[in-house]
């Protein structure tokens, strides 16, 4: 039998009453006045049973007196409930309880004697049936106390009991109705995951001069009065802050920073003003923190003209100087551009301290996708450790989008009828297709790569083996790297013959390497400006680093940045991108605001743990860096700084084609057409000596348009005929003094 909730009599109100059948009451074993717990989404209520006026059964009506803080803001309607929720519970006479009491205005707070409030509290909750770490509704009494919160009952066994004239009432605190609801919204937030560190830290240093001010008098210090938190979009910052404000206890005033702006002149400093009176007032009533979002809008750094954003700074310096010690209020401010904000306001006694937080690496990532996947119905088969490899340079948002769109899929494939609704694999295969990390977005060189295999590259067999080692090998073995103390290359050069497949070779190690893949070329960073190609490459690495590990390809690099000779000035383009390379390469290092998470350093023994985890932890020790991948025809024209060892590491030399490999490009390139039975692809092979892998690709295509010409587009196969005559038409694009110079290169 299943019972229908229904809206409660008014009679009933503020009587914790419980209206159910008799016919259920005697199934429950319950009497007149009986003591019942009603469990209900988002909570549980305490209440005394009473049969129906009407005697029917399958009906449910409840007074939510007594019931857990959730149930206040969003009371249960509508529903139906199981009788299994519903169970008697023993409420013995309490010794003692321990209450928190919340009032109307602030102003009853401050005036009213606490014993009257206690006698006040006391006289209200005589009879009443309380349950530990719920809320007694007392809005019926005509009085200024609205709820008192029940903290902890002196029972030994159970958590409720009633109060009588004998019971001892013990207040711990008094709070208005509106900070002790900013609280209760600010414990409903969305869980966290992979900030426990930045969390840890912003707690500590908001619990301190809120909740014991007295502490850092007593030692002569000053409380801080602000503190600045720092991250790309989608990090996870106005959430951590509501989080963590709900855990101290304190109250959120929220402020955005295009809320203050007005258009009137004087408007916003006006607006800024109510804003801190708005907080100073809330603090009255408790531990409050202002948040200023968006921050960077709200105070952009000033010019030398009086414009009204200069004044709008100024009026926020000096509320914050004013900000007294008596004011238990906090100022956080958050912003993705600190570099725009005034610098008056990053010095102690304004923003003293600032947390960043990064992008997230990979440990966090796997955490992160640990919390947004709790909540999805996902297949087994799905591993987390390898969709956070997957995820570079992805932040919170984006996993949240990925997570999204591939429930999105799953729905579509569920409403095609095939089979149980369950998130697998394959939809966050399609979801990575179309979600894309955010930082990447706006990037320079931002790259969607075709998929390009080893397989599909004919022969070059040593140097896909050097490719490996450098690329492939950190991504799939770390523990092995770690164990003997390696590192990642910073960089590798390939050099050789033009068409030898060089760009190719990158475009395979990107798609092996599951890693993120930057491609950038002359004409993205050269700019008519002096300074922009410099502040674009900077840029670029800024944004590599973001998302490591990432491949970043320097495609023709001897026409981007070349050598510095007499031919180049001290002061041109190519020299001082050059010089921008070598510093972004093994410079001293990272900038502030691109740090990623704690620096892990491990040992190949040590702690026991799992195998996956050991994985993962490995693999963000050992690839921590940008790789630099760089591609020339004219090994000789690069500076010499660049080619040592610490920045350009493995210098890869691709020859030319030999017979196996001619024969190797040829079966890649033919593996798709339909080829006479009397085709040789060996006697091809060696008829085309000093031919690239571009010419014989060529060669295939001119023999296969050459068959469609002569058979008036009905050609079905691909004679050999039609090889020997594009072989005759066509001559190779490299000279045996070509291979020699580059046999020959001291590189």
């Amino acid at each position: 039998m299943s019972l229908r909730l229904l809206s409660v009599d008014p009679s009933d109100r503020g009587s914790q009453r419980c209206r159910l059948g008799p016919r259920l009451m005697s199934a429950l074993g319950l009497s007149l006045g009986s003591p019942l717990l009603v469990s209900v989404p988002g909570g549980s209520c305490l209440c005394t049973a009473w049969p129906r006026p009407d005697l029917a059964e399958g009906f449910l009506q409840l007074d939510l007196k007594c019931s857990s803080p959730g149930l206040i803001s969003h009371p249960p309607a509508h529903l139906t409930l199981d009788p299994t929720q519903l169970t008697p519970v023993p409420c013995p006479k309490l010794k003692s309880v321990k209450v928190t009491v919340v009032v109307q205005s602030v102003e009853f707070k401050k005036h009213t004697a606490s014993r009257q409030v206690h006698e006040l509290v006391k006289d209200m909750l005589k009879g009443v049936c309380l349950h530990e770490k719920h809320l007694i509704d007392l809005e019926n009494f005509d009085t200024e106390i609205r709820y008192v919160v029940v903290e902890s009952v002196s029972v030994d066994s159970g958590s409720s009991g009633i109060i009588t004239s004998k019971t001892g009432v013990e207040i711990s605190g008094i709070r208005t109705v509106r900070h002790y609801r900013s609280q209760l919204q600010d414990q409903d937030s969305v869980p966290l995951g992979g900030l426990e560190e930045v969390s840890a830290s912003l707690r500590e240093m908001l619990q301190v001069p809120l909740l014991y001010p007295g502490t850092l008098s007593s030692l002569g210090v000053l409380c801080p009065r602000g503190v600045l938190l720092v991250g790309p979009p989608g990090v996870g910052k106005t959430q951590l802050v509501r989080r963590v404000v709900g855990e101290v206890g304190a109250s959120l005033v929220v402020v955005r920073g295009p809320e203050v702006v007005g258009s009137r002149p004087g408007e916003s400093e006006e607006k800024l003003r109510a804003v801190f009176e708005r907080a100073r007032s809330a603090a009255e009533e408790g531990p409050c923190v202002l948040f200023l979002d968006e921050l960077d809008s709200l105070c952009p750094r000033r010019t030398g003209s009086s414009a009204p954003e200069d004044r709008l700074v100024a009026q926020l310096l000096t509320l914050m100087d004013g900000i007294n010690q008596s004011d238990r209020f906090l100022v956080v401010g958050a912003t993705n551009r600190p570099d725009s904000l005034d610098p008056a306001l990053r010095r102690p006694g304004r923003f003293d301290r600032e947390v960043i937080i990064g992008a997230p690496t990979l440990q966090q990532r796997k955490a992160i996708l640990s919390v947004l996947l709790e909540r999805m119905p996902v297949c087994q088969s799905v591993d987390i450790a390898e969709l956070a490899q997957r995820t570079t340079g992805y932040v919170g948002a984006d996993l949240s989008a990925l997570c999204r769109e591939a429930a999105m899929h799953a729905i579509r494939e569920k409403s095609k009828g095939s089979g149980e609704q369950l998130v697998a694999g394959k939809h966050f295969q399609e979801a990575l297709k179309s979600v894309r990390p955010s930082c990447l977005r706006s990037s320079l060189g931002r790259t969607e790569l075709s998929l390009v295999t080893w397989e599909q590259i004919g022969g070059l067999d040593d140097v896909k083996l050097k490719l490996r080692q450098s690329i492939e090998w950190p991504m799939r073995y770390p523990e092995a790297f770690v164990r003997l103390g390696l590192s990642q290359p910073r960089g590798v050069l390939l050099y050789g013959p033009p068409g030898c497949a060089k760009t190719t070779l990158v475009k395979a190690a990107a798609n092996s390497s599951h890693c993120a893949f930057l491609s950038v070329s002359g004409a993205d960073l050269y700019s008519p400006f002096v300074g922009d190609s410099e502040k674009a490459l900077a840029q670029l690495f800024s944004q590599a680093r973001a998302c490591v590990p990432c491949l970043l390809f320097l495609d023709e690099i001897d026409s981007l940045i070349g050598a510095r000779s007499n031919s180049h000035g001290a002061n041109s383009v190519q020299t001082r991108l050059l010089s921008v390379l070598l510093n972004e390469m093994d410079g001293v290092g990272l900038k502030t605001l691109e740090r990623r998470g704690t620096e892990k350093i491990l040992q190949a023994e040590g702690e026991e743990e799992a195998h996956t985890q050991e994985q993962v932890d490995f693999q963000e020790v050992c690839n921590n860096d940008v790789m630099v991948v760089a591609a020339t025809n004219r090994p000789d024209c690069l500076d010499s700084a660049l080619l040592r060892p610490g920045r350009l590491d493995h210098i890869i030399y691709v020859p030319p084609p030999d017979q196996q490999a001619r024969l190797c490009i040829l079966k890649a390139c033919t593996e798709s057409m339909p080829l006479g039975a009397d085709v040789c692809l060996e006697e091809l092979a060696s008829k085309t000596e000093l031919y690239s892998g571009a010419d014989l690709e060529n060669l295939c295509k001119e023999a296969a348009l050459l068959a469609l010409q002569e058979e008036n587009m009905e050609a079905s196969s691909i004679k050999h005929t039609y090889f020997l005559r594009s072989l005759g038409k066509m001559s190779p694009s490299l000279t045996a003094q070509q291979i020699h110079a580059y046999q020959t290169c001291p590189r």
